[in-house]
């Protein structure tokens, strides 16, 4: 599994002995970060993401030295709270609705890199660890849901975790576009396809 520290220093949103007025400034950034590169792309000036966190240049510049640092981390957060969220789902749910639930969970995470297309995809070196991070985080969350839902009887049981992530979050891609209704759909059906060959049916 990546390591966070593969992400780099600047990218790790750490908590641990962090003071609470500085995480909550962290967490206003990172929720600003998304919403500024979503409505004005990946190059929208850093004070505008400042200003919509309400903290002023230096806070932003603290916590990112670069912009890099800051997409990194609003990737890396987001990708954690997707994996976290699989176990919470399967407490709530049965393994089969669990399983369609968090592939939902994917597009909604695709739909986070809206405007930051032009630098994930720039070839920039500061984001070669994240396609590894992605995977390494992801798949396990999507394996336990699999594994239960295979045996449960509700899919096939042959299906394989990596294969089958790459696979959704390729369809979960128009969301980062503003096609979110299009990749539901993608995802939804693709997710029907592993009742076939299921055991309950």
């Amino acid at each position: 599994m990546a390591k966070k520290a593969e992400i780099g220093q600047g990218a790790e949103p750490a908590r641990g002995g962090r003071r609470a007025d500085a995480q909550r400034n962290l967490d206003a950034l990172l929720r600003a970060g998304v919403e500024v590169f979503a409505e004005s792309g990946v190059d929208a000036p850093m004070r505008e993401i400042a200003a919509r966190a309400g903290v002023g240049v230096g806070t932003l510049y603290r916590h990112f030295p670069q912009r890099s640092d800051l997409i990194k981390a609003i990737i890396q957060r987001e990708v954690d709270a997707c994996a976290s969220h699989a176990a919470a789902l399967a407490a709530r749910h049965d393994p089969e609705q669990a399983l369609a639930a968090w592939m939902q969970k994917l597009v909604d995470l695709a739909a986070t890199k809206r405007g930051l297309g032009p630098a994930l995809h720039s070839g920039d070196a500061a984001y070669q660890a994240l396609p590894d991070y992605v995977l390494g985080q992801l798949t396990p969350a999507l394996e336990s849901l699999l594994q239960a839902a295979a045996a449960a009887g509700a899919i096939r049981d042959d299906v394989d975790p990596r294969e089958f992530l790459l696979a959704t979050l390729r369809l979960a891609a128009p969301a980062s576009e503003g096609n979110t209704a299009e990749a539901r759909r993608m995802v939804a059906l693709l997710c029907d396809g592993l009742r076939s060959g299921a055991r309950g049916n």
